[in-house]
């Protein structure tokens, strides 16, 4: 172990492997301020909101409190599932509960999805759960006048090894991203230098578990087109949006690559116009070296047309970290725009 640590570190400081490393992190990008009108913190958000779904009703549930290695933390408490009404003008935040025999001392919340089923109106919360470094998927669901999450069952499996994301497709069916190949400690925090696009993306259900789609450096945010019939995945360090078509079989077929010049995380995806909604992280080596003086900036892209020959690319927010720090997710409804974080605030704004 002690040579192949050795040789690993030859390797990362190369100056070809040096120059990788400004190219994937953007660290030299500088980022001009471009702000929307009548933005204001949501209260009681303290510890990130690393990401937000918002149901066709404008329920919005967000994941807050991760604790991810190599990223700051602020509060030893254990994660919440919390939802917002964005139609209230009071704009309030309500913890969810937990009920059944769910270990609540150890949640670690990453990426969500919410899936409604047509059958009976059930809402069913999937939710990524880190719990002492782990990787598994949390199943609730979700009883609104008690304002609780319904404890269902954990999912485990081998090929879930480093899940980032999940997006459902049914009650006890998802898509998920692995963001990572490896598990162990110093190899799979070198694995981004190296980069190997050897990470890929899950389908879970019941009856298969499988490998459907790689090629990724690193698989992030995943979501769904509104008619079904495409995934959308961020490769956060190539800076593209890979589209996929989903076949019969749920195999995957990778139709094109969107460059959006940054490295964004989270996809969310309008319920109507099925319009990209991307929180970004402009500058990667920021967020690693993580200085309080030169805080991680933050950045909302948002891309129409994504199917089409001409889809359209466009910057809509951005911060140098002076209000919100490190954005991992954006969400629109309405006419109100939702930006989360990965371990600080959140931040709601009008948007026309």
């Amino acid at each position: 172990m002690h040579n192949l640590v050795y040789c690993y570190s030859h390797f990362i400081f190369d100056r070809r492997k040096t120059h990788n490393i400004r190219h994937v992190t953007l660290s030299s990008r500088e980022l001009t301020q471009k702000y929307l009108p009548n933005c204001h913190l949501i209260e009681g958000i303290e510890f990130g909101a690393e990401d937000i779904t918002i149901l066709k009703d404008g329920l919005a549930f967000l994941s807050t409190g991760l604790k991810y290695p190599g990223l700051p933390s602020y509060s030893d408490e254990p994660g919440k599932i919390y939802t917002l009404d964005v139609l209230d003008s009071g704009q309030r935040i309500q913890a969810l509960s937990i009920k059944g025999e769910f270990d609540k001392d150890s949640f670690n919340p990453h990426g969500l999805s919410v899936y409604t089923d047509d059958r009976d109106g059930a809402i069913y919360v999937f939710v990524v759960n880190h719990p002492e470094g782990k990787s598994q998927v949390e199943l609730f669901r979700f009883v609104e006048e008690e304002n609780s999450l319904q404890y269902i069952k954990t999912i485990k499996h081998d090929l879930l090894k480093n899940v980032n994301d999940i997006v459902a497709v049914g009650p006890e069916s998802f898509y998920a991203t692995n963001d990572h190949y490896f598990i162990n400690g110093i190899v799979k925090f070198l694995e981004p230098v190296l980069t190997l696009e050897w990470c890929d993306v899950i389908y879970y259900s019941p009856e298969t578990v499988q490998s459907v789609a790689g090629g990724f450096s690193s698989a992030n945010g995943i979501n769904i087109s509104p008619d079904k019939r495409h995934l959308y995945v961020s490769d956060i360090l190539n800076h593209k949006i890979v589209v996929l078509e989903i076949k019969k079989n749920t195999i995957l077929s990778r139709l094109k690559e969107v460059d959006v010049g940054s490295l964004c995380d989270n996809i969310e995806v309008d319920h109507e116009s099925g319009d990209l909604w991307l929180g970004c992280h402009p500058n990667g080596l920021k967020i690693l070296l993580s200085d309080p003086n030169d805080p991680p900036g933050s950045e909302v892209i948002r891309i129409q047309d994504i199917l089409s020959q001409k889809s359209q690319v466009t910057q809509v927010y951005a911060d140098d970290g002076s209000v919100i720090i490190s954005s991992s997710v954006a969400t629109r409804y309405g006419k109100k725009l939702l930006i989360g974080t990965v371990y600080q605030k959140a931040l709601i704004c009008d948007f026309k």
